[in-house]
């Protein structure tokens, strides 16, 4: 006889939705959106999971199906509900250096301004961010994959000949996403909502800047 599939449990209180109207159609989704909300809100430091599955309607056990930690969660939302950047800086896509560059600017700084509220509060619970620190080096996660994946573009486009063969592409890549952070830094401390063109024109004047010293003349 098949066996029965474990109930989704729900926060006390809560009413079925009907089907159909759940964001993103399933309830690791709904958990996630709640996660990413919650996390923004309050930043990492401060959220909990039993506060993130009570504002995705369901149990913590429910939660602990889907996900092992809060670790696990705050990884999930970076890959799947903030701006992507995996994908893009570990692809060589086509283009020319200068296109490929300007929209990875771009996207970095969108992945930063959505980030860095979550990310921030960890800084003032030393002892949670030494816990943080060490779970992400345990998973092979962290805040230096950014630069790892520019790095590494960079380095394809110098052995194909449009970088400099004497070229540091890791500094290269530090100037770049560093700009990208202090912009969304200041974005932050502004309070100023995320605007894709300013982040484009801004992308482009760090990509200006930095190819006129990386690229052959």
């Amino acid at each position: 006889m098949p066996s029965t599939p474990d109930r989704e449990t729900r926060a006390p209180g809560d009413t079925p939705e009907r089907a159909g109207t759940r964001p993103r159609g399933g309830t690791r989704d709904r958990i996630l959106d709640a996660a990413a909300q919650v996390m923004h809100r309050d930043g990492l430091a401060r959220s909990t999971t039993k506060q993130i599955a009570r504002a995705a309607g369901y149990s913590e056990a429910t939660l602990y199906k889907h996900f092992d930690d809060k670790t696990d969660l705050f990884l999930a939302v970076l890959k799947e509900r903030l701006p992507p950047l995996g994908g893009l800086l570990a692809a060589e896509p086509d283009g020319s250096l200068r296109d490929n560059l300007v929209a990875i600017a771009a996207r970095t700084q969108a992945f930063y301004h959505d980030s860095y509220p979550i990310g921030a509060s960890l800084f003032s619970e030393p002892t949670l961010l030494a816990a943080h620190r060490a779970e992400l080096e345990r998973r092979g996660a962290g805040p230096h994959k950014p630069v790892d994946g520019l790095t590494g573009y960079l380095r394809a486009e110098q052995r194909a000949g449009r970088i400099r063969a004497d070229a540091d592409c890791a500094a290269a890549a530090q100037l770049l996403i560093g700009g990208c952070l202090h912009h969304a830094f200041l974005d932050t401390f502004a309070q100023r909502e995320f605007d894709p063109g300013r982040a484009e024109h801004r992308a482009a004047a760090l990509v200006d800047t930095l190819l006129a010293g990386l690229t052959p003349a």
